[in-house]
């Protein structure tokens, strides 16, 4: 099979584009193709030429239409398929159909869904490869496989510091393992957080979670995190938004109708994680919640900027009381 798609993720971040990348190398090497022409597919946005393509994904045209001037496979990469117009996906659909199997293998990379003209194509003449979204525990087992595979010890206690450092970004994960071994074939936790201060941007639903399970612990560490690279009125915009959904789902008749108001779908897993939830959130928890916002947004607008900080420790503390389990 010469056709190929890796379907990752919508929101696909370093970590799931650099194991994206990685599956594509790999389907290269076995169809025994040594250069391959890469394409970046621009933004949607981008105005399109006088023809069908826009300038950047023409050269897809003459990659499908000819094989190897040596022989074998011609190799071919487009990243960011999902940003094809429906032109461009019209037409690269019939090359891929009248494309000769032998002389081309093409790999599509999409973070997220292709435009259906080619999708149909990809399916019925290709194969589809998915990469889901990299959580904490899929890093943590990517870690200890990765650095295996570098010939290199890593304490258990490294790992958690590692991941903490850098989240589900496998790709900074990787970069780490090789500037680390540097020190040594053993990576301790103290040669990690001698290296490593702050880790990157994460995902704020990560202290929501903490907050429901009550982990006042885990909750100020996701908290430090954000702070590291957010603003505190992201931290209470979002909160406020947390405590707004738990109380639209605490008066909703159903389920159907909470999702309605907050413009999801009754089988989206954020949805039905809030609905799961109402039994257990009184509304005087939400009422007190609420006041704190109010109280700490005040505070963080009018206060000197010292002591923004320890404003959000204090809510973040009382709503895992409030709201935990």
């Amino acid at each position: 099979m010469s056709f190929f798609l890796i379907a990752g993720p919508r929101d696909a971040g370093p970590g799931e584009r650099a194991l994206m990348l990685d599956r594509a190398a790999e389907v290269f090497a076995a169809a025994s193709v040594d250069h391959h022409e890469r394409i970046d597919v621009p933004g949607r946005g981008t105005e399109a030429s006088e023809t069908q393509l826009r300038e950047p994904v023409q050269a897809i045209v003459p990659a499908l239409q000819s094989g190897s001037l040596f022989g074998g496979s011609n190799g071919i990469l487009i990243v960011d398929a999902q940003n094809l117009q429906k032109s461009e996906a019209e037409v690269i659909a019939e090359l891929v159909t009248l494309a000769d199997a032998d002389a081309v293998t093409a790999v599509f990379l999409s973070a997220g869904s292709i435009l259906a003209p080619l999708a149909k194509v990809l399916k019925e003449h290709g194969e589809t490869i998915s990469i889901k979204k990299m959580r904490e525990r899929d890093a943590a087992r990517w870690l200890g496989e990765a650095a295996r595979d570098r010939g290199l010890r890593l304490e258990p206690e490294a790992a958690t510091v590692l991941v903490r450092r850098f989240g589900s970004d496998v790709a900074a994960l990787g970069q780490a393992l090789d500037q680390l071994a540097v020190d040594g074939q053993t990576i301790t936790a103290e040669t990690v957080t001698g290296r490593y201060v702050n880790r990157p941007d994460e995902p704020m639903w990560l202290l929501a979670d903490a907050i429901s399970d009550g982990k006042v612990g885990e909750a100020l560490r996701r908290l430090a995190d954000f702070l590291e690279h957010g603003h505190p009125l992201v931290v209470l915009s979002f909160l406020e938004g947390e405590v707004k959904k738990r109380s639209l789902a605490a008066i909703a008749p159903d389920v159907g109708t909470y999702a309605n108001w907050v413009g999801g779908s009754p089988q989206a897993y954020p949805v039905k994680k809030v609905w799961d939830q109402r039994s257990r959130t009184r509304s005087e928890s939400l009422r007190r919640s609420l006041d704190a916002l109010a109280r700490a947004d005040l505070q963080i607008k009018t206060a000197p900027e010292e002591t923004h900080r320890v404003t959000l420790e204090r809510l973040t503390v009382a709503m895992c009381r409030w709201l935990g389990k």
